[in-house]
């Protein structure tokens, strides 16, 4: 049961701690209640100026070989409109020779000016225009096609290219002369493809140009209907033929809403996007932030995030607070198992690979007159997280959004819980709460509800409150990228071929991580099974099992896992709000059951079809530190205690007839004193800094992760808020 005067401190703290944030105020309550209104009004402005109507231009951009004069013209003759090409209709005209001659002529600096000037004299309305590969290396010409036209990129494998080119004469391409292979060339390029386009389009190996002009057609169609991609509560009752439709959110507003006003959780309208077999190849050699903007593209319309910005933040979150180039990589341990090592980020944790990018979208989407309270139930690794993505946005921003995180006070490990405190900074503070995870994360959910509080908020300090737990959808939606990338990662090092099956096993507690994996199945991955593997607080394994979600007998057990130390998922709500076609009515009956009388069970029918997809067990104390004893011994290998728990269900319950993916969702010094007693070393009394360093001299795998131990050096001074 919730006590009412507990939530109230907690009230108080997050006011506290808002206080002491030098944010810009400006009482104005309804630029904040109306923030929907405003949203609505730039999308429409955003519509009006760039949707193709009329006289506007669809502009097709990408490297010399990438298909754009053939393509503009099948464009073209469907259309029934003019089609452009700036090599043979522009340039040539002008200069009354070839563009080989003149580049032969003036050489590569002057060419590319003369090539601007050209363009800059040039107008037309109603076309379709092919550039030339170097026009977006000329900034003046860019905005001023841009103005007119939508900008399309046609990203064509780079290998494919290379290919192409030396099929055709290629006496035109600027630098080709310069010493430069025409790899490193074409590499030297895409920064400036990236710079310019308002789409794009993934042109797999193969496609024939017809299936890419067809492509252009429906990413320009996506362009213009900015209304098309909406976001509803997974407590959304479909209104009957007589009933006025309640409006659907776009990304922005989820993302920035976190919960919604029903105290359901945002999910699409719609089924999420898929790529064909031709594109999930062409990603095989990708890197993860290729992959990533690919993948977010698709997810994400670019009236709530231009795909170039996104692209921006992507690179910026997946950059040098890595320590490892491949973000999330894939090791094999043995047999049919590999490892996806997801704690590589700065906080050692699978909440970095969402939460160094959520902070920048949810930056991006807030209105600028807005200032927002970020309010963060943890249960271990999601605290330092968000407090470490949000403190590496830019100053202006960090003035207008500021960041509380509730953690339960002693259930934590000793290493997480001087993490989330090491963590704050100027915008964040850490609050200790003298109760478990479930309770954090009801209090919070009763806050955003209580509309005293958040219209005092908004009032008083200007201030909007919104969340960047998983309940988020902006902090959901990234680590769909990680399951993809993974199942890319095992066919690149050649272990299966793309189309063969795999099964995931994921230490699961409030249900986001796996949840991902489902979506990243919906999107085209080929994954057979979820393996859910819970701890003592096995309330996920047992409803999985039986259909009957059972909290009235059950006490929260502290284990070796925190993280997973749960009983009330709040993401379970939205794969049953998917298994049971967007019931919301449903959703509402079995979720109020659960708030009010501590359990629901669900039909037979959604019994089996959430059988059909996922099996699960839980794994005891003794059996996760006999797991991470008994693979140190035979691989040299260090799992931490939620990897342990994955494992041992993964060893019970997968059939060994396909590879199965294990998440490990955090790097094993953050439980040092679990891992020593694994390990079987003498237990010093020591502070957690020094058990973290005495692990790292046993030259195992992983690596020490390097963020971590300098972090370890200036923890344990730092001061918190606490209340009971």
């Amino acid at each position: 049961m919730l006590h009412f005067k507990r939530c109230q401190l907690l009230k108080q703290i997050a006011q506290k701690c808002l206080s002491r944030i030098h944010v810009k105020t400006d009482k104005h309550p309804q630029l904040f209640l109306s923030r929907t209104f405003a949203l609505a009004e730039l999308r429409k402005s955003w519509h009006s100026i760039y949707s193709l109507v009329g006289d506007k231009n669809i502009i097709l951009m990408g490297p010399p070989g990438a298909g754009k004069t053939t393509v503009g013209r099948i464009i073209g003759q469907k259309l029934g409109c003019c089609v452009i090409d700036v090599d043979d209709d522009i340039l040539e005209k002008t200069w009354n020779m070839s563009v080989s001659e003149k580049l032969q002529d003036v050489g590569n600096e002057q060419f590319l000016e003369e090539e601007g000037k050209a363009v800059l004299n040039f107008s037309a309305s109603g076309s379709v225009i092919s550039l030339t590969g170097s026009n977006p290396m000329h900034d003046a010409s860019m905005w001023h096609l841009k103005k007119n036209g939508i900008i399309v990129y046609l990203d064509v494998p780079l290998l494919d290219i290379v290919s192409r080119l030396k099929l055709m004469k290629t006496d035109r391409i600027v630098g080709q002369n310069s010493g430069t292979s025409m790899k490193d060339l074409l590499k030297f390029r895409r920064q400036y493809y990236k710079k310019w386009y308002d789409t794009r389009v993934f042109c797999e190996s193969g496609a024939s140009p017809e299936e890419v002009a067809n492509k252009v057609l429906s990413a320009v169609k996506r362009y213009q209907d900015v209304a098309s991609e909406t976001f509803i509560s997974t407590r959304h009752i479909w209104p009957k033929d007589c009933e006025q439709k309640i409006p659907a959110k776009f990304f922005s507003e989820a993302v920035i809403e976190g919960l919604a006003s029903d105290g359901g959780l945002f999910v699409p309208e719609k089924e999420f996007p898929k790529l064909n077999c031709g594109e999930w190849k062409s990603l095989v050699g990708a890197t993860y932030i290729e992959r990533a903007q690919i993948l977010l593209e698709k997810c994400i319309h670019p009236a709530d995030i231009p795909a170039a910005k996104l692209g921006e933040m992507i690179e910026t979150a997946y950059g040098e607070n890595f320590t490892c180039s491949k973000i999330a990589p894939v090791r094999h341990l043995s047999g049919n198992q590999f490892i996806l090592e997801l704690f590589h980020g700065p906080t050692g944790s699978f909440k970095d690979l969402s939460l160094q990018l959520m902070p920048h979208l949810f930056a991006h989407c807030i209105p600028p007159s807005c200032n927002f309270m970020i309010l963060v139930a943890t249960s271990g690794d999601t605290g330092s997280a968000v407090l470490n993505g949000f403190s590496r946005l830019n100053k202006n921003d960090k003035q207008r959004i500021a960041v509380a995180t509730f953690f339960p006070e002693d259930g934590v490990s000793d290493f997480q819980k001087a993490q989330i405190i090491g963590s704050q900074n100027e915008n964040g503070w850490a609050v200790g709460v003298k109760s478990d995870f479930d309770f954090c994360q009801t209090s919070i959910k009763r806050i955003f509800q209580d509309s005293d509080f958040t219209g005092f908020l908004a009032v008083e300090y200007g201030t909007v409150l919104s969340s960047a737990n998983s309940i988020n959808w902006g902090r959901l939606l990234p680590q769909v990228v990680y399951h993809a990338s993974a199942y890319l990662d095992l066919v690149s090092q050649g272990f299966i071929s793309f189309g063969s099956p795999v099964d995931v096993c994921i230490p699961t507690g409030n249900f986001g991580n796996i949840l991902a994996a489902v979506y990243a199945k919906t999107m085209g991955v080929p994954i057979r099974k979820f393996i859910c593997a819970s701890n003592q607080n096995h309330v996920l394994t047992d409803f999985i099992k039986t259909g009957h979600y059972d909290i009235r007998e059950r006490k929260l057990a502290r284990t070796f896992s925190p993280a997973i130390d749960i009983l009330k998922s709040s993401n379970l709500e939205r794969h049953l709000h998917l298994m049971a076609n967007k019931d919301g009515q449903l959703m509402r009956r079995l979720f109020n059951q659960l708030e009010e009388e501590h359990h629901f069970q669900i039909e037979k029918i959604l019994v089996e079809k959430l059988q059909q997809d996922f099996v699960a067990d839980w794994c005891s104390e003794g059996e996760c530190l006999a797991a991470i004893h008994s693979t140190y011994n035979t691989s040299g290998y260090i799992l931490d205690p939620h990897t342990a728990i994955a494992k041992v269900v993964a060893d019970r319950m997968q059939d060994k007839t396909c590879p199965v993916i294990v998440s490990s969702t955090a790097h094993y010094s953050k439980f040092a004193p679990a891992i020593m007693q694994a390990l079987k070393i003498r237990e010093i009394n020591q502070t957690s800094s020094s058990q973290v360093y005495l692990l790292s001299s046993y030259n195992a795998l992983p690596p020490p992760h390097e963020a971590l131990l300098e972090r370890t050096k200036q923890q344990e001074k730092m001061e918190h808020q606490s209340t009971s």
